[in-house]
């Protein structure tokens, strides 16, 4: 095939931004899943971040065996929490689609990680500072069309996640997410099932796991 058509399988297209189908992490970090952030206004779709997931899809795979041959994945809690505590490096990345300011990010960010951590009787002084330490990265931010926020949750729980953010003409920016309980609830904010920021993403995840375990 073309150099063109080499290309376009290594990558997906999400609102024709093109998320690699591969990445490097300590090992190769696979794209499981992706789609958008989005909401309706008057029956206007708005759509603000495509969205794509990458992780170690062996490692991942170890942990979901109790998953082998279910095809409905999409409505199992229990599988989206299995995939959140899998002890392996995952990469979320997310890609601006609409211009908003950082600050708007971090508040919905932080909203959503603090009533997750209150449900789960988790928010202390240490969560608290923590997540405040996130939201006060995004408060100086613009997010232009084409930014990218990437969030990294290493395999090993010794090494801090990290978030890192890139936008043209700007020194890559980053910030350590110092608490376990607010590492685990950000993943949820996007691997959460139902309960996830983008639907379009969860389903695609679930579509994906499916699919691999179900083939022998």
């Amino acid at each position: 095939g073309s150099e063109q058509e080499k290309k376009a399988a290594a990558t997906v297209e999400v609102e024709g931004i093109p998320f690699p189908r591969e990445i490097a992490g300590a090992k190769a970090l696979s794209l499981v899943g992706h789609g958008v952030t989005d909401i309706e206004i008057h029956f206007l779709q708005i759509k603000f971040n495509a969205v794509g997931v990458y992780l170690d899809v062996d490692g991942a795979m170890e942990h979901l065996q109790g998953w082998k041959g279910k095809s409905q994945l999409m409505e199992d809690e229990a599988f989206f929490d299995a995939l959140v505590s899998a002890p392996v490096e995952k990469v979320l990345r997310v890609v601006v689609i609409k211009e908003i300011k950082g600050s708007q990010y971090g508040v919905q960010l932080e909203s959503s990680v603090r009533d997750r951590l209150v449900a789960a009787d988790k928010y202390e002084d240490d969560e608290e500072e923590a997540l405040e330490k996130v939201s006060d990265f995004f408060q100086s931010k613009y997010f232009r069309p084409g930014s990218v926020v990437t969030f990294h949750f290493p395999a090993t729980p010794t090494a801090a996640p990290e978030i890192t953010f890139v936008t043209e003409g700007k020194e890559e920016a980053k910030v350590a997410v110092e608490n376990a309980a607010v590492a685990e609830m950000i993943q949820r904010w996007y691997l959460g099932g139902e309960s996830a920021v983008s639907q379009t993403t969860v389903r695609s995840i679930a579509d994906s796991f499916a699919a691999m375990l179900s083939s022998p």
